[in-house]
């Protein structure tokens, strides 16, 4: 008799969440390409008093669609003009929204979610700024995890380049390159059948030193050509240090309509 999937574990022992994603806050790093995240209150306590003594304080937010933890919809990228699917992509963004592939067709996620520990497997803390993911580190991390990624799977990718997050220049990397899956690990994993994947950095992909955003081809690969969400800007110490490689992913994107990507928290459930 198999053993039952991470969903019926989690529900029989009582659930514990684990937080995967980053708090917003004004100043947070940002990617150079997308417009900074920006919070003020709009209103305070004691701006109007009510008669029976009550006030009420609100905020108003400005951000980018791609900035702190959030997922890409397959609007986000094009190549040569297209979608994925063959969707014409100037065609798609008549009016100011996207017509097809917006961000409210993103779906909800409550599957299998796989840990794989790149920094762990390399017995380090932090991979080295600009270093490739490759398909045999994939394969490695899998091993180390005791798990073996299938269809449907959300695999997200540690390389402890988070532990920089509360220093935008470092996390960044804009002169040091940032580790992230290459083009051939990209490959790989989709040829796993995953339906998303996400990592602890700004790009998720590979980035050179000096190179910046300039050239993003994991995002094609996986965007374009096999039309699998990705997620970045995610906090995967925690699962880490614990040990969790195999828990169900909770996911829940806004539905902006015609959007590019949402903002995200990230829940991994685990038996307590």
């Amino acid at each position: 008799m198999s053993a039952p999937d991470p969903l019926v574990r989690a529900v029989q022992g009582g659930v514990r969440l684990i937080e995967l994603g980053q708090p917003f806050f004004t100043g947070m790093p940002c990617s150079p390409n997308h417009p900074g995240f920006r919070m003020t209150l709009a209103r305070r306590h004691g701006d109007l008093i009510r008669p029976d003594g009550g006030s009420a304080a609100a905020e108003i937010i400005v951000t980018g669609g791609h900035v702190g933890t959030h997922i890409d919809a397959l609007s986000h990228v094009s190549q040569n003009g297209m979608l994925h699917g063959g969707v014409d992509a100037l065609a798609a963004q008549q009016g100011g929204v996207f017509t097809e592939h917006g961000a409210e067709q993103l779906p909800g996620f409550v599957c299998r979610g796989i840990l794989l520990d790149i920094a762990g497997v390399h017995d380090t803390d932090v991979l080295p700024g600009g270093y490739e993911v490759t398909v045999r580190d994939l394969e490695r991390a899998a091993e180390y995890a005791g798990v073996r990624v299938e269809s449907g799977d959300v695999v997200l990718i540690r390389t402890g380049w988070s532990r920089g997050f509360d220093d935008p220049p470092t996390y960044l990397g804009t002169a040091t390159g940032v580790p992230g899956v290459g083009i051939a690990g990209a490959q790989w994993l989709a040829a796993q059948g995953i339906s998303a994947t996400g990592a602890d950095t700004t790009a998720y992909e590979c980035l050179a030193p000096g190179a910046g955003h300039s050239v993003l081809p994991v995002h094609r690969v996986l965007l374009v050509e096999s039309g699998i969400y990705i997620l970045e800007h995610l906090a995967l110490e925690a699962l880490a240090a614990q040990r969790l490689h195999e828990f169900v992913f909770v996911l829940a994107p806004l539905r902006i309509v015609g959007g590019t990507g949402s903002p995200v928290r990230p829940l991994a459930a685990v038996s307590r």
